[in-house]
């Protein structure tokens, strides 16, 4: 069992939900990304997301693009993001997820990036821009080397989609809470709750609500109907927001411990 299915499997034993926090390696630079991490196990995080910066994340939401651009002036690559990681192992077992598009992991070199991962602690990746049908051959790569390939679906995925996906995902489903791109909502979307039920048609992992989630009454509220709630730009924001790296860890492990209180 991986340590994503241990997490999700103690959460369950507890009768509890999960809390996964998204920040992008490098920003404001890579030692307080090292530090930020354990602080956000020490806050409670279930598992954290290590977004990987790139210069056109079209997914992205100004928030984060602002973080990747932050991130990216220092020149660093994924090897670096590895070993930051590696670093953070020291204090951490909280599962560590590479949250990426595809063009920084085939430049590095997709062999090279699953021995690399796998040393440094990874645990699962997450490439936002390859789909399923396309990504047959790097989900087998990354199950030789024990890291769950995590899936994202979306309220536009067919039926059709959602069974490709539990068929081919492990760790848990990231359901996006609605079509667009990341960023903090007022209002959490109804269409979050429906996708949830549908993608239990079809599989038994743990489901993870996204986009959006800023403030501790969005996390109860998915935690009605998911197994977690991902915290991404309202996290990234916290980050953007402090004076210092220092400040940084603190606002971010403040904001943490609120939206879970």
């Amino acid at each position: 069992m991986s340590r994503i299915a241990e997490s999700f499997a103690r959460l369950k034993q507890e009768g509890k939900k999960g809390f996964i926090p998204f920040v992008t390696a490098g920003d404001p630079d890579l030692e307080t990304t090292r530090e930020l991490m354990p602080e956000l196990a020490r806050a409670g995080a279930t598992l954290i997301e290590l977004g990987v910066p790139f210069s056109d994340p079209m997914a992205d939401g100004p928030v984060i693009q602002r973080a990747s651009e932050r991130a990216l002036r220092h020149g660093f690559g994924l090897a670096e993001v590895l070993q930051v990681v590696s670093d953070a192992r020291k204090q951490t077992e909280v599962p560590i997820i590479l949250f990426s598009y595809f063009n920084p992991l085939l430049q590095f070199g997709i062999a090279k990036l699953v021995n690399e991962a796998e040393k440094a602690g990874i645990d699962g990746i997450l490439v936002t821009d390859l789909t399923p049908e396309e990504g047959s051959e790097f989900g087998r790569t990354l199950r030789a080397h024990q890291l769950d390939m995590i899936f994202l679906v979306a309220p536009t995925s067919t039926d059709e989609r959602l069974k490709m996906v539990a068929e081919r995902a492990s760790g848990f489903i990231y359901a996006v809470s609605r079509a667009g791109v990341t960023g903090a909502r007022e209002e959490m979307s109804a269409e979050a709750e429906r996708l949830v039920k549908r993608v239990r048609r079809f599989s038994d992992l743990p489901v993870a609500v996204g986009f959006g989630i800023s403030k501790s009454e969005h996390v109860a509220d998915v935690w009605r109907y998911a197994d977690a709630a991902v915290v991404g730009s309202a996290m990234v924001a916290e980050i953007e927001q402090a004076q210092s790296p220092a400040e940084a860890v603190a606002r971010v492990g403040r904001f943490a411990r609120e939206l879970i209180s």
